[in-house]
C-alpha cells in the first residue's frame, strides 16, 4: 500500500469477493475459506487513511462454478407467475451489500460500490432501487454502481446512485504493440459515448475498473488475464495508460480512474521486467501515472 501511494494514487478501491455456489444459486453464503474477514478490511481502510488516501469499498459476488457474475440470472416468474427466484436472490444480495455498507460507514470509507458487472440482473429495476434505498439506511456517503463497458445503457436506474461507474476495458488496439497515438485516436469515439452518459444522467462518470496487462496484444483485449503465453511488453501497457489519461484526465464531467489492479503482495523490482500481469509497479506505466498525477497536484 505504501508503494501504491508512492505511485501518486489518492484513492484506493478495495475490491473483494464473496462466493455463491453457482450462477443459478439464489443463496449467497459467507464461506470464510474464501471470504476476507471484516477485521482485515478494517485494517486496510485504516492504513489507507493513514497514508492520506480515500477508499471506495467494493464487495463483489463471484461464482464458485467459474461462471462470470454477469451471468447470474433467473426466470422472471415461476409457473405460478410469482417472482420467487429474483426475490430470494435479492433478499440475500441486499443482506450482503448492507453488511458491507454498514462496515463502510463504520470505517469512514468515502465511497461505496453496490455492484459490479451484474449485467443479467440490471433489468430488475425495482429490486435495484429497493437495494439502493436499503443501502442508504446503513451508509451515508456517495454510492456508485459498476457497469460493464458497452452495456452501460442497460442500466435504467443510474439516477438513484451518485456516480456512474464502468469497467472500462475498451479495446483500443488493432495490432499487438499498438502505438500510443493510434490508441489515443481509438479512445475518441469511446469518449463521446461515455460523455453521453454524463449528459443523460447529469452525473459524473468514473472508470471504476480500467487496466491493461504488460503483455503484447493485451490492449486489443484489456480484460484478458488468461493468455499467459503472451510475451512481456511494458510499452503496450504504458501506451494504454498514456492514451487513456490524455483522453479523459482534464474532462470536468469525468470523475477519475480506479486502475486494475494492485496486488496485496507485490513482486520485487527485479521481477517487474518479467511480470505480465495488470500491476504497474516498476514498469513504464507507473512512471506515466506518476507524471500525470504530479501534474494534478502542481
Amino acid at each position: 500500500m505504501e508503494k501504491f501511494r508512492q505511485a501518486g494514487n489518492e484513492w484506493l478501491c478495495l475490491a473483494f469477493s464473496v462466493m455463491q455456489e453457482q450462477f443459478s444459486s439464489t443463496k449467497i453464503s459467507f464461506d470464510y475459506r474464501h471470504t476476507v474477514k471484516d477485521r482485515d478490511l478494517e485494517f486496510v481502510v485504516k492504513k489507507a487513511h493513514e497514508l492520506g488516501m480515500k477508499v471506495c469499498l467494493k464487495p463483489v459476488i463471484n461464482c464458485m462454478d467459474g461462471v462470470w457474475r454477469a451471468e447470474i440470472n433467473f426466470p422472471d416468474v415461476n409457473m405460478m407467475g410469482k417472482d420467487v427466484y429474483w426475490g430470494a436472490w435479492f433478499e440475500h444480495y441486499n443482506a450482503f451489500i448492507c453488511h458491507y455498507a454498514e462496515l463502510a460507514e463504520y470505517t469512514g470509507c468515502e465511497m461505496f460500490c453496490i455492484g459490479c458487472e451484474m449485467i443479467a440482473t440490471e433489468r430488475k429495476e425495482s429490486h435495484w432501487r429497493n437495494l439502493i434505498n436499503e443501502t442508504k439506511k446503513f451508509y451515508s456517503g456517495p454510492l456508485v454502481y459498476n457497469a460493464n463497458h458497452g452495456s452501460e445503457d442497460n442500466v435504467h436506474w443510474f439516477d438513484a446512485v451518485d456516480y456512474i461507474g464502468t469497467s472500462a476495458y475498451y479495446p483500443v488496439a488493432e495490432i499487438p504493440g499498438e502505438t500510443e497515438e493510434n490508441m489515443f485516436k481509438a479512445w475518441q469515439p469511446i469518449k463521446e459515448r461515455v460523455k453521453a452518459l454524463n449528459e443523460k444522467w447529469k452525473k459524473q462518470v468514473m472508470f471504476i475498473e480500467i487496466g491493461c496487462r504488460s503483455a503484447k496484444g493485451c490492449a486489443m483485449m484489456p480484460w484478458d488475464f488468461t493468455h499467459t503465453e503472451f510475451p512481456y511488453d511494458e510499452d503496450e501497457q504504458a501506451n494504454f495508460y498514456q492514451s487513456c489519461l490524455r483522453t479523459f484526465f482534464n474532462e470536468p464531467w469525468f470523475a477519475g480512474f480506479f486502475w486494475w489492479d494492485w496486488s496485496t503482495k507485490i513482486y520485487n523490482a527485479a521481477e517487474a521486467k518479467g511480470n505480465t500481469g495488470f500491476n504497474i509497479h516498476g514498469k513504464k506505466a507507473e512512471s506515466v501515472l506518476k507524471e500525470w498525477y504530479s501534474k494534478s497536484r502542481n
